[in-house]
């Protein structure tokens, strides 16, 4: 059993979900789990939809027809009849339009689940349409009810037990059936109370490890819009090079300081199970890619990762007391509280300074709550250049004309706030 993730780049239209269909024939003989996030970007269009939801509710009618229409013209572009296709897009808006009639909770991120996560069900119904229609056997599976989680919403935290049995269960009979494909919804998942909840931005990646663990999979393949795993963004570093394989260890370490090619909580449950990773491109699916496992080798190339929009923090106490052991647990206490992403920490005698994604919804709440106590001063419109195996060559090119405010190296790695 192979477990498949395909990202919204590689299901943002019809010609790429055709595409989506060749590459499944390819491997008509293995038996296939198939997960499959929002098409393109409408992720990002749905947080729109929220966001009007809590504060612009005129708005709302405007986004949902564009939205509604943006999947109907995939469909009508897809099917000769889509008739059963577009009844069944109705029925999701429909059930949307039930979600954003209920009263505004108090917690943004329950909203953010129950509304967010209608994108993965959108695609997943087109797509199992399509394959069905084209004769490729494909049976649709919500994620909800088979990935637990606990009440964490936008992070849900996995029941590992409970999934495993989940999962089991509903393909217990996979070897038997004569459905190829099993299609299910990645970022999402559901809890007891049969709630919504995400894993997290770009979290389908973690959904095929959580299904392959569950499954003791033969491989997990992430389709994407490049060969591999590149040492850098190709979009801001043309020379990048493909790196052939990697080791759980490497991949979690680049994951971890924003490398966007897998999501960092993807690694852990398949080196448990020693369960291969192949990272694939959708253009070309026949190219090697890149292997991760647990006997790879790895590259000593310096690896770039640029996270841009970053905000740098520093914290003081207010009485000019040392910035020890106490300070530094009530300070990450705060940051913790509201769930703020810390990316580099540095700090002196009186000074604990971090870089972090500057998020106004987080941040806002979490300032004015350490100035109950600190002093807190910021830099925004920062950018953070992390080098992984760096040298002097690229740790030269990289600071070049840049005005730095933060630097820290390891034996390894090398860290660097800079002015953007």
């Amino acid at each position: 059993m192979k477990v498949f993730k395909f990202g919204g780049a590689s299901v943002k239209d019809a010609p790429a979900i055709r595409n989506l269909k060749e590459i499944l024939l390819k491997f008509k003989e293995d038996r296939l789990v198939v997960v499959i996030s929002a098409m393109g970007k409408t992720t990002n269009f749905l947080e729109k939809v929220l966001d009007s939801y809590r504060n612009c509710p005129e708005n709302i009618g405007n986004l949902l027809a564009e939205l509604k229409n943006q999947h109907v013209a995939t469909t009508k572009q897809l099917f000769i009849s889509p008739e059963r296709c577009l009844h069944s897009i109705s029925e999701l808006f429909s059930q949307l339009e039930d979600q954003l009639n209920q009263p505004i909770s108090d917690n943004y991120d329950y909203d953010y689940d129950r509304i967010v996560s209608f994108g993965e069900l959108l695609s997943t119904t087109i797509i199992s349409h399509f394959l069905n229609s084209e004769g490729v056997k494909t049976e649709w599976v919500d994620a909800r009810r088979i990935v637990r989680t606990d009440n964490t919403y936008r992070e849900g935290h996995i029941d590992w037990n409970t999934t495993e049995k989940l999962v089991q269960t509903k393909f217990q009979d996979f070897q038997n059936t004569d459905n190829k494909v099993f299609l299910t919804q990645g970022f999402i998942a559901g809890t007891a109370e049969n709630q919504t909840t995400t894993l997290g931005r770009e979290g389908s990646d973690f959904s095929a490890a959580i299904l392959a663990y569950s499954l003791d999979a033969e491989s997990v393949t992430v389709w994407k819009d490049v060969p591999g795993v590149l040492n850098a963004d190709p979009k801001r570093f043309p020379d990048a090079v493909k790196l052939d394989t990697l080791t759980y260890y490497e991949t979690v370490e680049l994951a971890y300081y924003g490398a966007s090619v897998i999501h960092p909580k993807t690694l852990r449950p398949l080196h448990q199970k020693n369960i291969p990773l192949y990272v694939k491109s959708f253009f070309d699916p026949m190219l090697s890619g890149t292997k991760i496992t647990n006997k790879a080798e790895d590259s000593k190339l310096p690896s770039i990762i640029v996270k841009d929009n970053q905000l740098l923090l520093s914290i003081s106490p207010r009485d000019f007391s040392i910035v020890g052991v106490d300070s530094l647990s009530e300070i990450l206490a705060i940051l913790s509280q509201y769930r703020v992403k810390i990316n580099m920490i540095q700090n002196s005698a009186l000074t604990f300074t971090v870089c972090i994604d500057n998020i106004p919804l987080k941040l806002k709440p979490c300032m004015e709550t350490l100035k109950e106590k600190y002093s807190v001063k910021y830099n925004d419109n920062v950018e953070l250049f992390t080098i992984r195996h760096y040298d002097e060559e690229s740790e030269k090119n990289i600071l070049k004309g840049r005005e730095v405010y933060i630097r820290q190296n390891s034996r390894h790695t090398l860290q660097v706030a800079v002015a953007k």
